[in-house]
C-alpha cells in the first residue's frame, strides 16, 4: 500500500478492526519513511447483476443511484448515515438472491420499498410516491393501503 504522503510502498498496519457484521475491515497504517498515518478500508466485491430498465435495456448495476434515492426519501427524517449504508448493503444482498444475471428495476423498487417500510413510513411514502408515479391521491392511497394488506399478510406467515 502506497503512503497518500510521500508515495512511499513501505507501510505498516498499526491495527485491525472488523466493520459492518465482518464485511469490510478498517486498517490503520503507518509510513514507514515519513511515518505519518492514514487509514484503509478492505471490502468484499461482490459481483452484481445487471439492471434490466422498463423500455428493456441493460445497464449495470450502479450502488450511487440506489444509495441516492434513499438517501432523498430520508431527508430530514432521524435516519443516520450508518443506517442508510446497512440499508444499501442488505438491497444488494437481497438482489443478489434474486438472480445471478440480471434483475428488473421493478424487483428493486419493491425490495427498497420493503426496506423503507421497515425502517421509517415517512422515508417509505416518500420513495413509494416518486416510484409509483401515481397520477392521482386516491391512486396512491389504495396502493399504500393494498401494500400494507399485503405486508400484514407476510408477517403472519412468517
Amino acid at each position: 500500500m502506497k503512503c497518500p504522503y510521500c508515495q512511499q510502498s513501505e507501510t505498516k498496519v498499526v491495527d485491525s478492526r472488523l466493520l459492518k457484521e465482518g464485511l469490510s475491515v478498517r486498517r490503520r497504517r503507518k509510513c514507514e519513511a515519513c511515518e505519518k498515518r492514514f487509514t484503509t478500508y478492505e471490502t468484499i466485491e461482490i459481483s452484481m447483476p445487471n439492471i434490466v430498465k422498463l423500455d428493456g435495456r441493460r445497464e449495470p448495476y450502479n450502488r450511487e443511484k440506489i444509495y441516492s434515492g434513499i438517501e432523498k426519501a430520508c431527508q430530514k427524517r432521524p435516519i443516520s448515515t450508518d443506517q442508510l449504508e446497512r440499508i444499501v448493503e442488505n438491497i444488494e444482498k437481497s438482489i443478489v438472491d434474486v438472480s445471478a444475471k440480471e434483475v428488473k428495476t421493478q424487483d428493486i423498487g419493491n425490495i427498497v420499498m420493503m426496506y423503507l417500510r421497515n425502517l421509517d413510513p415517512v422515508a417509505y411514502i416518500r420513495f413509494a410516491s416518486v416510484y409509483r408515479k401515481f397520477q392521482d391521491v386516491e391512486e396512491f392511497v389504495n396502493d399504500i393501503k393494498h401494500d400494507e394488506e399485503s405486508f400484514s399478510s407476510t408477517m403472519r406467515d412468517a
